[in-house]
């Protein structure tokens, strides 16, 4: 879905404004412990993208299916970025700022930025962008960066800055010049009703009339395909067919209820 997520959820004793998640918004999950998961999206990245899994701070600190669907699916248009060129919408949209919303540990905006720098020999090499924006919480950006370290990406390629839907972006970290990026990313945003109109909030002020808003997220629940609906009220929405990709490549399937 061509259209963007609010930040993970932190433990209630970090973050004052946080929300106390029951089970019948987010089912639980048996406990994770912490570690380095080891990436390659089918050798679309070589090498792969390390990535530090947390949960101290809350489930952001987590792999999700959408995240890892919305990375490949990326990964696989890496060649559409040569030129600074993607093609949306039976149009080319220049990626010049690109932003992720609700990023957790970074896996879709760390993915998209280690494949940039990779090119086959045979390739000219991608052209520099303006450094990828992955956002969260606070308490989410200690392991952004042990992740960007852990890929050797210095802040010129991707840089961890914190992003409250809901808060004005006047007042924000985020600089003027992503404030409505070319390209926004949001991938398991849709989890926790109650912050529903803080990511809409934020949705509206970022998306402009030249942002292309990659939205992937996993149906668990009525109330998520409500927020699609109120999406569609105010942003153009065009559903990508994942099973007809899937069956085009073959391999391995996503995940059932994951939306693009």
């Amino acid at each position: 879905m061509s259209t963007s997520p609010s930040p993970t959820p932190t433990s209630a004793s970090t973050d004052p404004l946080s929300f106390s998640i029951s089970e019948d918004f987010v089912p639980s999950r048996p406990p994770k412990s912490a570690g380095i998961t080891t990436l390659s999206f089918n050798s679309l990245l070589n090498p792969p993208l390390k990535l530090q899994e947390d949960l101290k701070e809350g489930c952001g600190g987590q792999m999700w299916p959408a995240g890892m669907v919305l990375a490949k699916y990326l990964l696989k248009r890496k060649d559409e970025w040569r030129g600074k060129t993607m093609f949306v919408r039976s149009a080319y949209v220049s990626p010049t700022t690109v932003v992720e919303l609700g990023a957790g540990g970074g896996l879709v905006g760390l993915a998209l930025a280690l494949g940039l720098t990779q090119s086959h020999p045979t390739e000219p090499p991608l052209p520099p962008l303006p450094p990828i924006h992955i956002t969260d919480l606070p308490p989410l950006l200690p392991l952004q960066q042990e992740n960007l370290s852990l890929n050797y990406l210095p802040p010129t390629l991707v840089t961890s800055t914190p992003l409250s839907w809901g808060t004005p972006l006047s007042i924000s970290a985020l600089p003027p010049t992503y404030h409505q990026p070319s390209i926004l990313l949001a991938a398991d945003c849709v989890y926790f009703e109650p912050a529903f109109p803080l990511l809409l909030q934020t949705m509206n002020e970022m998306i402009g009339a030249q942002t292309v808003c990659w939205f992937c997220f996993v149906k668990r629940r009525r109330a998520d395909m409500g927020f699609v609906r109120g999406l569609r009220k105010g942003f153009e929405v065009r559903e990508v067919d994942l099973r007809k990709e899937e069956d085009e490549e073959g391999g391995e399937k996503s995940e059932k209820g994951v939306f693009l």
